[in-house]
Order: C-alpha cells, then structure tokens, then sequence
C-alpha cells in the first residue's frame, strides 16, 4: 500500500509540473495521462473481473494466462487481494496444471485432460506458482511445475511447442525456474525447443510466426490469396520474448538471437497497424477478418511498452504505435463498467469467430490488457 501511494503522489507531482510547463506526461496519450489514472483503470478493469469471477477454473491456459496478469498487477501495485485471488487459485488446483502421475500415459498433443501434462497449455500455470513462490516460498508450489519440467528435459524430445501460443505458455516458465534453481539446463532446452518451433513456425521475409503448422503459406492462404498470420499468435510470441528477455542472464549465448527476432516482430508489427490503433485478427490481410480485436492488440502494446521501458526499442520509433493502440485499449475496448470488449473467443485462426463486439470478453484478454497497462504506468513513471 505504501508504494502504492508514494507512486502515485511522485507522478502526480511530476506530471503536474509538467503541466504547468506547457508538456504532456508522457508521448503514448492524446490527452493528459498520469499514472494516477492508469493505476485507476487497472483497478476498474481488475476488480470488475475478480468480482464477476468469484469461483476459480482449472490450471488450464486461458484461466493461467488471466493470472500472470494479475500477478503483474500485484507487482506493481502490491494489493494483497490481487495476490490472494492468485493463490486460492493455485490451491484449488494443488499447484498442479494436468495431475496424472503416470508418466507412461504423459503426452503433449492437444489435450485437455489429465494425462496431457506435457502440453503447454497445462503448464502455464507454473508461472503464477513459482511467482507466488517467490512472495512466500513453500516448496510444494513448484514442487510440481520442477518435476513436469525436470521430466520433459530428460527426454530427446524437441518438438514440445509445435504452436505460436505454446512460446508464451513455457518459455518464461523456463527462464523463472532457472532464475530459482541456476540449473543451466532450463537454458539450454530453452534453446533447443524455441529452435524447433522457429523453424517450424517463423517466417523471415515478414518476421511473424504461422499459428503452426497447418497455416504455413502457401499451404494455407487467406481467401485473397496472401500469407495468414494470426494476431493473437503472434501476440502471444512477443510477449513471451518479452517476458523471457526480461528474467534471461545478460551471459547468455543466445540472447542476442532472441532479441533480434523481437525487435524484427516489433517492426513487423509497427507496419501492420490498423489506422484505429489495433491489429486486425490476419496481420497482413485486413479482409480475412475485418473489425477491432483486443487480445492481440494488448499483447502487441505490452510487448512494445516493454521494449521501450527496457532500452531494446527506439521511443521515437514506437512512441506513435504505441500512443494509438492504447488509445485503442482505453477508449474502444475498454467499457465503463471495466469490461475489455472485442476479444476475441478461444480458437487458432483468424477467421473464425464473426460479430465481436464490446461485451465479447474473456479471462486471457484481460490478463493481457492489465499486462499492458502496468507497463504504461512505468512508462510514465520512466520519463517522469
């Protein structure tokens, strides 16, 4: 609570100052934005969906990827009830994702049953556990997420994330976990496994990434014939280079390979912006699937916010992309009750979902909004 306050008095301060001298807060706003007023909208947006979502889901990714918002959230805000969501979450699932404990029926296809905890989709979680490990250790919270791991890189196995959303599900679970054991192998399968999936899935003449392998030009094409590159696939790639390059030791070997790709996509992303601020659901082809769409957009501004807050992306580059996509996410996603609008549903493709509109919400485009906006708030408090 303390920090909480003093974050808000200092930038009230600066921001006022800055008033008075004619300047804006900060570049991304049109307006007069402090930080006061992101942390507000934080709140609203967070607190609408805690309320509304009183009894928890499973450890499945859509429920997981909510929480390592939230969780961003707590960081920056420390409000014990973000926290406490988080970790009543983690109990009711047994700090588990998938609870088989039969390794011979193990798998990693698509499943979202108990046998398949070596889908990503189940291992997501593992983030929010080794986070609220880190806020109050209890080794039984990651005792489950180092056995799945520890397992997994034992095995010769190198095609676990055969797709774009798998990056953002374990790649960062991989880096938290070496940050706590120093086991040098979380980096090297790291390595070895993000290589298979850019192989597999990442195009070099537009640096985005095919959701997997059945979208991969000209294989699959959009009906105009063009490239079909998914917006929230790709948004969950660079968000979780985003979230890897952040925990990643500045030694490693391969570092520098992950940061090109991420500022390749950056600006790969920059050109494909619609004139409103968003990203339509095909990146490259608008008439594919037409409209607003939040996920991908607010993973795109997290990521862009990151790069700049982090020194691994030019302000004056993005300072305009960004401007527009929050103004996006603040004055068309977001309604007045804190509802995020025009995410579109759980699916794999662009075209698959018709009429989004202002009430199609859900658990995983709210995480990547409050993802967003805390990186806004440090931001402002950066050119603060």
């Amino acid at each position: 609570m303390e920090l909480r306050f003093f974050t808000i008095i200092v930038c009230s301060v600066f921001c006022s100052i800055f008033s008075l001298q004619g300047k804006d807060s900060t570049p991304y706003h049109k307006e007069h934005t402090t930080a006061e007023m992101v942390l507000a909208t934080i709140r609203k947006v967070n607190d609408h969906w805690q309320s509304s979502h009183p009894k928890h889901g499973n450890a499945f990714w859509h429920h997981a990827a909510y929480h390592t918002g939230n969780m961003a959230v707590y960081e920056l805000i420390k409000d014990e009830r973000y926290r406490a969501y988080s970790e009543a979450w983690a109990e009711q699932n047994q700090w588990k994702g998938a609870t088989s404990d039969n390794k011979a029926e193990w798998k990693y296809s698509y499943g979202e049953t108990n046998e398949y905890v070596l889908f990503g989709d189940w291992q997501i979680c593992f983030q929010t556990y080794i986070d609220l490990y880190n806020l109050q250790p209890d080794e039984r919270k990651i005792a489950r997420a180092q056995e799945v791991m520890e397992y997994e890189m034992s095995t010769p196995n190198t095609d676990y994330w055969w797709w774009a959303d798998g990056l953002y599900m374990v790649m960062p679970v991989m880096t938290k976990l070496y940050k706590r054991t120093a086991d040098e192998r979380y980096l090297q399968k790291l390595y070895t496994w993000f290589t298979y999936s850019k192989e597999l899935m990442y195009d070099a003449e537009t640096s985005l990434f095919y959701r997997d392998a059945r979208y991969i030009y000209p294989k699959h094409k959009t009906k105009q014939g063009l490239k079909d590159f998914w917006s929230r696939g790709n948004g969950w790639v660079f968000a979780a280079l985003a979230k890897v390059l952040q925990d990643l030791p500045p030694s490693d070997i391969h570092r520098q390979e992950y940061l090109q790709v991420f500022q390749s996509m950056a600006q790969a992303l920059k050109a494909c912006q619609q004139p409103g601020g968003y990203w339509t659901r095909s990146l490259l082809d608008e008439a594919q699937a037409p409209g607003y769409e939040t996920s991908g957009t607010a993973f795109f501004t997290y990521g862009l916010l990151w790069g700049v807050n982090n020194g691994h992306l030019s302000k004056e580059t993005y300072e305009e992309t960004i401007r527009k996509s929050w103004n996006y996410l603040t004055q068309k996603a977001l309604q007045s009750d804190g509802t995020i609008g025009y995410v579109q549903p759980i699916g794999e493709r662009a075209d698959q979902h018709k009429n989004l509109n202002e009430r199609s919400t859900a658990d995983f485009g709210v995480g990547a909004f409050l993802l967003a906006a805390t990186e806004m708030v440090r931001a402002i408090i950066d050119k603060s």
